[in-house]
C-alpha cells in the first residue's frame, strides 16, 4: 500500500528541524503512537538528540555520507557508523526529530555525518547548493512500507517463526489436533495430498505440523526448560470435522480434511497440528539488554553439533528472566585447560575466556529463546556463554 505523503504546509511547520537535517517520514511515521522501541531506548535518543555523540564512539572508517542501498540493515548501517551496532539509538538519536520511526529508511536516501566541536551527529537528506555546503532541505518520501530497509536481514530468520517452537510442557502438542489417515490408507503424505485430522481447531484455517518433541535441558542444571518438536511443514483446512451422534444412536465421527501445503520431510499418522502464529517481525530493532543478562546456548536448531554465522541456536533465558526480541548478546568461547610449562611443578591453568561473536534473539518463549548467530570467529557448541555485549 503506498503512504500518504505529509502535507507540504506540515512539512514547512517543522522547518525548525532542518538545522539538524529533513524530514523523511510519512504520516503513518510521523503520527502513529505505536514506536516498535523501548522506553529506554527513546530515552537514550532524546539524551543523543540534543548533544550528539563523542567522535571516539564512531567507527575509525564511518563514511562522511552513504546512500541506503535496497538490502541493507538497520544493523548494516548502524555497524557502518558506530563501533557498537548494537547502540543504534544513538545512531538514529541524532536526527530523532526528523526520524519518528528508525525503521522507515528507504533505498535511496542519503546520510550525512556532521563532526563539530567534538561531537558527532547523522543527518538525512539532499544537500543544497555547491561545495562542502551541508545544509539541507525538507523532503517529503513517498513509497511503499515494504520498502523500508529491515532491522536484520529477514531472509535468514522469517522461516524459523513457523518452523522452530519450544512449547512449555510435552502434553501441550500431544493433545493438539492430530492426523489420524490419509488418502487412499497411504502410511506418507506428500506435498498437496489430503490428510484427515481429529481434535479441536479453535476455529483457525492454517496449522504447523510437527513430530517427536524432545526435551531441551539447561546445560548447568539439567532441569528440563521446555520441548521442542521436529518441523514437518504445514497444511490448510478444506473442510472441518463433525463428531456427535448418528441417526442410529451410535457415536458418528468424520474427521476434518485437509491439504498439505508445505512439507520439510513426508508427514504421517500421529503428527500433530499447532496454529500458524501471526506474523513478529516488528521491534526487531537491535538493542543491548539494559539489565545484566547472562546465560548459555541449550541446542543447535536442526542436526548439527556445532554452528556458525547465520545458524540458529536456543538460549536458557526467555522472558521471566528480562529476554527481549530484538537483544543483542556477546558469545563466548571457554578458555582452554593448560599446564603452565614455565615452573617446575607445571601447574595448571585456566585461560581467560575470550569473546568471539554476537548473537541476535528474534523469538522468546517463558524460559527460553531463539537468536540467530550474527557473527561468530569459531564453531558455536551447546553449554557456550552469552552475556551483554
Amino acid at each position: 500500500m503506498t503512504q500518504r505523503l505529509l502535507p507540504l504546509a506540515h512539512a514547512m511547520a517543522l522547518s525548525a528541524a532542518v538545522s539538524l537535517g529533513i524530514l523523511a517520514t510519512t504520516a503513518q511515521a510521523a503520527d502513529g503512537p505505536n514506536f516498535p522501541i523501548t522506553n529506554q531506548q527513546k530515552a537514550t535518543a532524546k539524551q543523543v538528540a540534543q548533544a550528539g555523540i563523542p567522535l571516539s564512539e564512531l567507527s575509525p572508517n564511518a563514511p562522511d555520507s552513504y546512500v541506503v542501498k535496497r538490502g541493507d540493515t538497520l544493523w548494516d548501517i548502524s555497524k557502518l557508523f558506530l563501533k557498537s551496532p548494537w547502540r543504534w539509538p544513538e545512531l538514529w538519536g541524532m536526527n530523532l526529530q526528523q526520524i519518528r520511526n528508525p525503521h522507515l529508511i528507504f533505498p535511496g536516501q542519503v546520510l550525512y555525518l556532521d563532526k563539530s566541536n567534538g561531537r558527532a551527529r547523522l543527518r538525512l537528506g539532499q544537500p543544497v547548493g555547491a561545495g562542502g555546503d551541508a545544509r539541507l532541505s525538507p523532503r517529503v518520501r513517498e513509497g511503499s512500507l515494504e520498502d523500508a530497509i529491515t532491522a536484520v536481514p529477514l531472509h535468514l530468520i522469517e522461516p524459523f517463526f513457523n518452523e522452530a517452537v519450544i512449547f512449555d510442557t510435552s502434553q501441550e502438542l500431544l493433545s493438539a489436533p492430530r492426523v489420524v489417515a490419509t488418502q487412499e490408507g497411504r502410511v506418507m503424505l506428500s506435498r498437496g495430498e489430503t490428510a484427515y485430522v481429529r481434535g479441536d481447531l479453535g476455529g483457525r484455517r492454517e496449522f504447523r505440523i510437527f513430530r517427536e518433541p524432545k526435551p531441551l535441558r539447561d546445560p548447568t542444571t539439567k532441569e528440563v526448560l521446555g520441548y521442542e518438536a521436529a518441523y514437518v511443514g504445514t497444511m490448510n483446512l478444506v473442510r472441518e470435522g463433525v463428531e456427535g451422534t448418528g441417526a442410529d444412536g451410535q457415536p458418528m465421527v468424520i474427521p476434518s480434511t485437509f491439504t498439505t501445503s508445505i512439507l520439510r520431510q513426508e508427514g504421517m499418522i500421529g503428527d500433530r497440528l499447532a496454529p500458524v502464529p501471526p506474523r513478529e517481525f516488528d521491534n526487531l530493532a537491535p538493542h543491548a539488554p539494559t539489565q545484566d543478562l547472562s546465560g548459555q546456548i541449550v541446542s543447535i536448531y536442526g542436526e548439527s553439533l556445532t554452528a556458525g554465522q547465520s545458524q540458529i541456536v536456543s538460549l536458557n533465558k526467555g522472558t521471566r528472566d528480562g529476554m527481549e526480541r530484538g537483544h543483542v548478546l556477546a558469545l563466548w568461547r571457554e578458555g582452554n585447560t593448560i599446564r603452565d610449562m614455565t615452573l617446575p611443578d607445571k601447574p595448571t591453568i585456566k585461560l581467560p575466556d575470550e569473546r568471539h561473536g554476537l548473537l541476535f534473539v528474534f523469538r522468546t518463549f517463558d524460559r527460553m529463546s531463539y537468536a540467530l548467530i550474527l557473527s561468530v570467529k569459531d564453531p558455536v557448541k551447546p553449554g557456550d556463554k552469552f552475556t551483554q555485549p
